[in-house]
């Protein structure tokens, strides 16, 4: 997005689709483009985490305030989703929002939660007119809380990422599968078909085909 029209509410992607395209662009495009979705075992694990996360109450400590289920926006970068949980952290008179999202498993080797968890922050900042520092993402595996700071880098990546996402879903042409070794733990797998699809591109379409071949036969 970036750019100097302000988009249409039609025209903001989930803040997920970030998180999704930089662990595969394909899985992107299955899921923003070609609307298609499976669960497993980890994606369900992940559901219910969120989902309790989601209904939880408002809680006030003594200088933190807990918010659940925060709705988030961001027109400059074409945005919209929720955060799991924004903590406001107390500093004088002032109150400092401090992005927090669940995961069911543990860090990964790449940026794709760092870089949601970092559109999170943009969106609020955007919203209330502030400038968030850090933030924090939560591991269902390990049970740790992994604090993070919102560099110029990070930032950087995060606005390419959302403008790549765009064009992606755009276009309207779902990228060819590349077979790895994280295909096996994708909640896609079966509808993604790596191997199977080949150079055809179009999971549905492949789908399409097969659902007529039986039909045939």
């Amino acid at each position: 997005m970036l750019s100097n029209k302000e988009p249409e509410l039609d025209d903001l992607i989930f803040l997920s689709a970030l998180n999704h395209y930089i662990y595969c662009a394909r899985r992107c495009a299955l899921i923003h483009i070609e609307q298609l979705w499976s669960e497993n075992l980890f994606t369900a694990e992940g559901r219910i985490m969120h989902d309790k996360v989601d209904t939880a109450k408002l809680e006030k400590r003594r200088d933190i305030r807990v918010e659940y289920g925060v709705p988030l926006r961001s027109l400059r970068l074409g945005l919209i989703g929720k955060a799991d949980v924004v903590e406001f952290h107390r500093k004088g008179n002032c109150w400092h929002p401090f992005p927090v999202e669940y995961k069911r498993g543990k860090p990964k080797g790449d940026n794709c939660d760092k870089v949601q968890l970092c559109a999170q922050a943009m969106c609020l900042e955007e919203m209330i007119n502030c400038t968030i520092t850090e933030g924090a993402l939560f591991y269902g595996t390990t049970r740790r809380r992994e604090e993070g700071v919102f560099d110029t880098d990070l930032r950087k990546e995060t606005e390419e990422t959302a403008k790549r996402v765009h064009e992606l879903i755009n276009s309207g042409i779902t990228p060819k599968p590349e077979y790895s070794k994280k295909c096996k733990s994708c909640s896609l797998l079966e509808v993604c078909m790596p191997k199977a699809c080949g150079t055809t591109g179009k999971a549905s379409a492949y789908l399409l085909k097969i659902g007529s071949v039986e039909n045939i036969t």
